[in-house]
């Protein structure tokens, strides 16, 4: 039987949107209660003890301001501080999802919403409130392929895994970086410890000290109770920082000095709190052009590049795509619950030519979306176009603008959507719109 997470309350004035979410999220959830208004809260709280609160930000027809929304979570927080709380709204911005985790919230979800999307995160804000770490998921398990490439870097992990050296992961997105990184974990002496991932790209420039060291009950409006950062989350474990090449010059200055000193100090507080940690960071960006042109700090370049890898795009490395493809057929043939046997000629010879430009993820989905669309045992081409495989003989790299262009007339200008689609967060997704006025 599959591991459920927890206890979840859902609070939303809408009946269908109640009913629908009982029955997505109960395989996922010990027990799901759901409220039609806030006012019920507090009494029904006290009684069903629920570890996350899925709560709707607007139940007035005429208001949609979030104002409500953001009531109740302070009337939640304050009362309830190892409670979770995630904010759900139809009318989610970068200033209100900010303002919402500053008063306490774990995140928030735009409707309509996605389901998978959803569940990850309820999953991950019920870990947070039972003092437990997520799960990986068991389809990024690592896969070692056979090319030459991959073989080298399976040699130096064999070597660098169980020691403390830290690693810098570079690779364009979709390589797996994040797949790397767990796995030098798992192999690590470490492994029976914290592994805290964060998403740099997503922590904003007014959070960063807050989110990554923590802060103290007072330090600022909103904050009602003590909370540890992911440094001190990740304290005699390994903390992985996705997109470090997305940090401000100023956050590298903080930064730096944590992994200086390894103390951290909480906003609002004076105690120095020693965090002994492995430090294991990735990005798309080319760092030490980066610290040529002075947007990254050469100091904390060499702190976080103790020992450097480069995972190669899957074009470089084309006989790896059928192995890979045999991989996530074989996953998401019993995930479906599918008898699946391969892949037909013409269909294999396509997925060798074809340039992957979002990589081993791209890969991935596509093959899901087939299994799930296919009524054959055998995959086709057909199948793969159900899975949104463009079918160009050359297709090209994109630039980045004109991807999040693309991505978001696809989706007809859903952030949440566009962001999935294109694998990013969010904030990071809205920061791209502003830089490149989309």
């Amino acid at each position: 039987m599959a591991k459920k997470f927890g206890k979840v309350l859902i609070v939303d004035d809408n009946l269908g949107v109640r009913r629908t979410l009982k029955v997505v999220l109960s395989p996922y959830f010990e027990e799901i209660e759901t409220l039609g208004t806030p006012s019920e809260l507090p009494s029904f709280v006290s009684e069903f003890k629920p570890d996350v609160v899925l709560l709707d930000m607007n139940f007035k027809a005429t208001v949609n301001s979030g104002n409500e929304g953001l009531f109740y979570l302070k009337e939640i927080k304050s009362k309830y501080p190892g409670i979770e709380v995630v904010l759900f709204t139809a009318y989610g911005d970068i200033p209100l999802a900010v303002e919402g985790m500053k008063r306490g919230a774990f995140d928030f979800i735009e409707k309509p919403w996605d389901n998978g999307n959803l569940i990850e995160t309820l999953k991950n804000a019920a870990a947070k409130s039972r003092g437990q770490k997520s799960e990986p998921q068991s389809d990024d398990a690592v896969y070692w392929s056979q090319s030459p490439k991959i073989k080298e870097i399976r040699s130096v992990i064999d070597k660098i895994a169980p020691t403390d050296i830290s690693v810098l992961i570079t690779g364009e997105n979709g390589v797996g970086k994040d797949i790397l990184a767990r796995e030098i974990y798992s192999r690590s002496d470490r492994k029976e410890k914290p592994f805290v991932a964060v998403d740099m790209g997503a922590v904003t420039e007014t959070l960063f000290e807050s989110e990554l060291f923590g802060h103290v009950k007072g330090s600022f409006t909103g904050a009602l109770s003590d909370h540890k950062g992911k440094f001190e989350q990740a304290r005699n474990g390994t903390i992985f920082l996705d997109e470090i090449g997305n940090l401000s010059l100023a956050s590298q200055a903080k930064l730096l000095r944590v992994l200086q000193n390894r103390v951290i100090t909480k906003v609002g507080g004076d105690k120095e709190i020693p965090v002994d940690i492995r430090i294991i960071s990735a990005t798309n960006k080319d760092l030490k052009k980066e610290v040529k042109e002075g947007r990254f700090r050469e100091d904390l370049f060499y702190r976080l590049a103790g020992f450097e890898i480069e995972m190669p795009p899957l074009r470089e490395r084309k006989e790896d795509i059928i192995g890979f493809a045999n991989h996530f057929l074989d996953i998401y043939s019993k995930k479906y619950l599918k008898d699946i046997r391969g892949f037909d000629k013409e269909t294999i010879e396509y997925l060798k030519e074809y340039n992957w430009p979002g990589n081993i993820r791209e890969l991935k989905q596509i093959i899901e979306k087939a299994v799930i669309f296919t009524d054959g045992e055998t995959l086709k081409l057909e199948d793969l176009k159900a899975g949104n495989l463009p079918f160009q003989s050359d297709v090209k790299l994109q630039d980045e603008k004109t991807l999040i262009a693309d991505a978001l007339s696809k989706t007809g200008r859903n952030i949440s959507k566009a962001a999935k689609l294109l694998n990013i967060s969010r904030p990071t997704l809205y920061s791209k719109m502003n830089k490149y006025n989309l």
